[in-house]
């Protein structure tokens, strides 16, 4: 179909001439990729209701290959990534859609209705707002329990899909159909042997550890032991090759897992091995001279790959269950901790070693979604060696702990290296960040740090190198606009790999400190310098830069006394910043100068950034969705100057920004800043800070308010101490001060608010 002939111009076509363009559309095998290519967001804000309307007006009325179609249409429109760009799938069309699409589950004449209709129903709950859905909790499970029992084989498999999914986002409010809807699906997964019917069981397994997850393991506690029972009954028959329980049941099983904590260690003998089989498992990779490849006798999962005159040729299915397998583990890991200690050592040799004619997983090129499983596997087996040697685990000790970095350290720096995907890199680094904020300081020598740096510096050195080449592309006489749009986003990954690098650092600042600042400066020196002064960076660029100058400056006591006079013209500069994001960075970094700065150092600058933090926080947009990070971190900012430097803000210690401190209160945005914030404006309480004294009532509503909250907003032991100002002023306020907030509270919020004030921290 061309682009200019868009959906709404078939629809609107004669019912014949209708039916007809409605099949051509079924034969485009239309997605939610197709989609976002072929419209502009212009266009589908203008024409998405008139659609809609189209889609639900033929799901009434039409033969069966238009209601088909006209699915085959829907679905990608009930799709969540597409819909993020319209914010009207469940806002405004759910009450016509969801009673369409059930009403046309009743057709069973129509079963490739049927089953559509149960496809839309999966994209639409994914990700569905949680009000939306539980008024048609009761009919739509009912439609799709009914097409369990008396659908076609193809309506039953659509439906397990949809019923999982269904339970997926209703979380516990599936409670009430789980004495209803187990039962059936039990019966399924038993009862169909017959080899058409192996894809049915696989989805009831599924359906089966989705809907366990959703309600809980004190509910599903006993049907979870059957099922385990029954996977290893099935595993000690045997299966086919093919038969796709094998993958379903590595999922479902992580699926137990993290249902039943740590009631699944004594399945973990069940499990691991077959687990551990299919993570080792050889996809049969093969080279051939390409004049060898005659695609009619290859079997239906060989795929094969030109080179040249050559042929890369693999099992697909194999290595798709090999990808499955390598993130179960992780899922394993990060769920049971301590109780998979006995099974590190033999996932580690995996992944850094990987077995007899196969690259270790963390290099194995072949399939990127091992290598990041792979990458992010190795700092939950590292938690396994702590938790485990911390709570006395046999044969778990400190030793053990310093053994496994020491083999781990060098090969994951290696991989990072030599990857040549950047989204890879970025786990590769979430990694490394994760492994150097668990272990202790003693455990990573000045070796071991320095060569990390060395990888770092090499990383991005490759990235400068891109950078230069693509700003060369845009000289050349062919540049155009479709190549721009390109250049942009390749230099927005780039930003991602620059800003994943600076994390990473950050993590070595926060556990190293000084120890590191030489490191850290010859990295901001060659690579981080110019995002930091040259103009024509992108704002994005400069906010990464001046992250990474934050914890600099948090971390190092040195490096803030060396590059003090350095920095905060910078961050003053960049605190005037349209952009966001970069504001937000430049006034946390103002805030922790004004807490950690040489007092002699920042006290000429103190008012000036008060007065700078002010005008932020009384701007008219201060609050919307897009500033309201930037404006909290102001706000602390200027908590941390009324804390440290009072004498700079007049003889009245900064009466006037005191009372515009505590009017701004409370935070929510940013917790961490709340948390810090908050029990700053307990102290003054306690320490009976006249600044505080003339905003009683206003300190009253926000202790209740942050007290609602329950330890979002406040650690548990301050809000202990919150609790008892609150009660000291309930009689010196007035009552609406407190009874005004405590009237917008929803259950939870009261709940998390009697337990504080009765001396109890609430879960």
């Amino acid at each position: 179909m061309e682009q200019g002939r868009c959906w709404t111009c078939c629809l609107q076509m004669s019912p014949d001439v209708g039916e007809r363009a409605c099949i051509h559309l079924e034969r485009q095998d239309v997605n939610s990729s197709t989609m976002n290519s072929c419209f502009t967001e212009e266009f589908v804000w203008t024409s998405v209701s008139e659609i809609h309307q189209s889609f639900v007006n033929l799901l009434h009325q039409g033969a069966a290959t238009v209601q088909t179609a006209e699915l085959n249409v829907v679905i990608p429109f009930c799709d969540p990534t597409f819909c993020s760009v319209l914010h009207v799938r469940q806002a405004k069309h759910h009450a016509t859609i969801l009673p369409a699409l059930m009403r046309v589950m009743e057709d069973f004449n129509s079963p490739r209705v049927q089953a559509h209709a149960c496809a839309a129903i999966v994209n639409f709950s994914e990700g569905v707002e949680t009000d939306v859905l539980p008024p048609y909790l009761d009919t739509l499970i009912l439609k799709l329990l009914n097409l369990l029992q008396h659908g076609a084989r193809l309506v039953q498999e659509g439906a397990l899909t949809a019923l999982a999914s269904v339970a997926d986002s209703s979380q516990e409010l599936f409670n009430k159909y789980y004495d209803t809807v187990m039962p059936l699906l039990m019966h399924i997964l038993t009862t169909a042997n017959a080899k058409e019917h192996r894809l049915m069981r696989a989805k009831a397994l599924e359906c089966i550890s989705l809907v366990g997850m959703a309600v809980g393991k004190d509910k599903f506690r006993t049907d979870a032991r059957s099922v385990l029972g029954y996977m290893q009954s099935v595993q000690a028959a045997g299966m086919d090759p093919d038969d796709p329980l094998s993958s379903y049941m590595l999922q479902a099983g992580a699926r137990l897992c993290k249902c039943l904590g740590s009631e699944f260690i004594e399945y973990l003998p069940l499990v691991l091995p077959s687990l551990l089989t299919s993570a080792s498992a050889d996809p049969d990779v093969q080279v051939v001279d390409e004049d060898e490849v005659d695609a009619d006798d290859l079997p239906d999962d060989m795929e094969a790959i030109s080179m040249g005159d050559k042929c890369l040729m693999y099992r697909s299915s194999i290595l798709e269950e090999k990808a499955t397998a390598v993130n179960m583990l992780s899922c394993y890991a990060e769920e049971l901790k301590e109780g998979f200690w006995q099974y590190v050592g033999p996932v580690l040799k995996l992944v850094l070693n990987g077995v007899e004619g196969q690259s270790p997983l963390i290099r194995f090129y072949l399939n990127e979604e091992i290598r990041r499983s792979a990458a992010a596997l190795l700092p939950s087996l590292l938690r396994c060696c702590i938790t485990a040697s911390e709570r006395g685990v046999q044969g778990a000790t400190p030793a053990a702990t310093a053994e496994f970095l020491r083999a781990a350290w060098t090969p994951l720096l290696e991989a990072l290296r030599k990857e040549p995907e950047g989204d890879i890199q970025a786990v590769q680094l979430d990694s490394i960040a994760e492994i150097v904020e668990m272990v202790d300081k003693s455990l990573l020598t000045p070796d071991s740090i320095a060569a990390a740096f060395k990888v770092f510096d090499i990383v991005l050195e490759k990235a400068d190198k891109r950078r230069a080449e693509r700003a060369s592309r845009r000289s050349t006489e062919d540049f155009d606009a479709e190549e721009a749009e390109a250049i942009d986003a390749e230099n927005e990954m780039e930003e991602e790999l620059f800003d994943q690098v600076a994390t990473a650092v950050g993590a070595f600042l926060k556990k190293f400190g000084d120890d590191v600042l030489l490191l850290v400066e010859s990295l901001l020196m060659t690579r981080y310098g110019a995002m930091l002064t040259d103009k024509s960076r992108s704002a994005e660029e400069r906010r990464i830069a001046i992250c990474l100058v934050d914890d600099l400056l948090e971390n190092s006591a040195a490096g803030m006394a060396k590059h003090f006079n350095n920095v905060l013209p910078i961050l003053l500069e960049a605190t005037q910043a349209d952009h966001a994001d970069l504001r937000q960075c430049a006034v946390y970094g103002l805030g922790v100068m004004a807490a950690k700065a040489p007092v002699e150092a920042f006290r000429p600058h103190a008012a000036t950034v008060a007065e700078l933090m002010a005008n932020i926080i009384r701007h008219p947009d201060a609050k919307n969705e897009d500033n309201d990070m930037a404006t909290d971190n102001a706000v602390a900012a200027l908590g941390r100057v009324l804390a440290h430097h009072a004498e700079t803000l007049g003889p009245d210690g900064g009466a006037a920004a005191t009372t515009l401190w505590v009017q701004s209160l409370p935070l929510k945005a940013d917790a961490v800043e709340a948390t810090a914030m908050h029990e700053q404006l307990v102290k003054m309480c306690e320490a009976q800070d006249p600044r505080i004294v003339p905003h009683a009532a206003k300190v009253a509503s926000v202790f209740a308010e942050v007290l609602g909250g329950g330890t979002t907003y406040v650690a548990g032991a301050v809000g202990l101490r919150m609790a008892q100002l609150l009660h000291r002023l309930q009689g010196a306020v007035p009552a609406e001060a407190i009874s005004s907030v405590l009237s917008t509270f929803k259950p939870k919020q009261q709940a998390s608010y009697q337990a504080y004030m009765a001396g109890t921290i609430p879960e």
